[in-house]
């Protein structure tokens, strides 16, 4: 019994004992630049984003660098300034770059300091085939085809925009005006709305160790089978980027860096060297890679009459529907209570009559009646 004791007491002594360790990396409070975006020669715009990394242990989680000057360098010393468009985004109608010459990106920040990317040549990046899907046993594969007729382009990146039409868990036909539940009129509709979302992972292609410069069915993303983006109508904006050998390195080496480690299986982390220098300051890291190319671009919907009818989507909140009665419970008025204040929290759904009178109605909660908390009224002016 004593040996027993004195292993506990041991055992909350070094418990007790325990401190946490914040590896530098973690404290580490160095800020670097980080550059997104490319060079876009062709006829759209080109944006670039620009921020700070933050602290793995702070609170911010987002540091967009401000009042930044902006330009695209040609390799005559002539500039192309970007505007300012707020949130670290800066941008400039479409350039149509001469591919006999080169071009850099330069930034000057609030701080004084100053970046460039090296000079590069202008990629042209080969249409876009076709971005289609396969239905699998537990969602869409999402996929894209190209080919470089000329056999010389053979790595790619991509980034998508989806949008989707989707609908509350019930469609409310009454709404409160402040002192009485009357019905709601077609421009209060609060049922079906438009979601959207964009590319958070690295999607890369490449056909160099192929006997032509072809990319077929290259996975874009997965859908699951119960996801409201395929409730009603889904449809996905595809961008392609042609890039060179080394662009194509950097952005392997930061997607393993970024997405692919958290086992020892996994690929180890590697330098990321980009084509963003420091001017003023040599040895301070710039992450970031700015390629010089066209931007391709194909957008395709897809309606859920094309699905497997077995396929359901999966509401994101718990709802049920209660009843409120105008007198319950020894006559307390619960409509007045529940439904008629705004910001009650809950949302009338339907009327409830005994014979012709109306005695109450049923009703739930905002985030199961009305779509436009986590969705847009608005229809997109592609959607068709």
């Amino acid at each position: 019994m004593k040996a027993k004791n004195g292993l506990l007491i041991l055992t909350i002594l070094v418990i007790g004992c325990k401190k946490p360790y914040n590896p530098p990396a973690i404290t580490n409070n160095a800020s670097y630049l980080v550059v997104e975006g490319v060079i876009n020669s062709g006829a759209d715009s080109t944006f670039i984003k620009l921020s700070k990394t933050v602290n793995i242990s702070g609170v911010a989680t987002a540091n967009p660098v401000l009042q930044a000057t902006v330009s695209v360098q040609i390799d005559q010393n002539n500039n192309y300034p970007l505007t300012e468009l707020g949130n670290g985004k800066y941008g400039v109608a479409g350039l149509n770059l001469n591919s006999a010459h080169n071009y850099r990106l330069n930034i000057q920040t609030p701080d004084g300091q100053q970046y460039q990317s090296d000079f590069g040549p202008v990629v042209n990046t080969p249409p876009i085939d076709s971005v289609g899907f396969q239905i699998q046993s537990n969602g869409l594969q999402l996929y894209v085809n190209t080919h470089d007729p000329n056999n010389k382009i053979n790595y790619y990146r991509w980034d998508y925009k989806e949008t989707w039409q989707f609908d509350a868990k019930y469609q409310s036909f009454f709404v409160t005006n402040g002192t009485a539940i009357v019905f709601r009129l077609p421009s209060q509709d609060i049922y079906s709305c438009f979601g959207n979302d964009t590319s958070s992972t690295i999607v890369l292609g490449s056909s160099a160790k192929l006997s032509q410069a072809v990319i077929y069915q290259s996975p874009l993303t997965q859908i699951a089978s119960t996801s409201e983006k395929i409730e009603t109508k889904y449809s996905i904006l595809v961008d392609q980027y042609a890039l060179s050998p080394n662009a194509y390195d950097f952005w392997v080496n930061l997607k393993q860096n970024t997405e692919q480690l958290g086992s020892i299986f996994d690929p180890q982390s590697s330098n990321n060297n980009g084509n963003m220098h420091c001017i003023t300051n040599p040895s301070e890291p710039v992450i970031g890679y700015i390629s010089v190319c066209t931007v391709r671009q194909k957008r395709i919907f897809i309606s859920n009459s094309q699905l497997p009818q077995t396929w359901f989507p999966t509401y994101p909140y718990s709802c049920t529907a209660d009843t409120a009665y105008y007198c319950a419970q020894g006559c307390t008025n619960q409509v007045a209570i529940y439904l008629i204040p705004p910001g009650s929290g809950q949302i009338p759904i339907n009327a409830v009559s005994a014979g012709p009178a109306v005695i109450g109605f049923s009703n739930s909660s905002i985030e199961c009646v009305d779509c436009t908390i986590r969705g847009t009224k608005t229809q997109p002016a592609f959607w068709k």
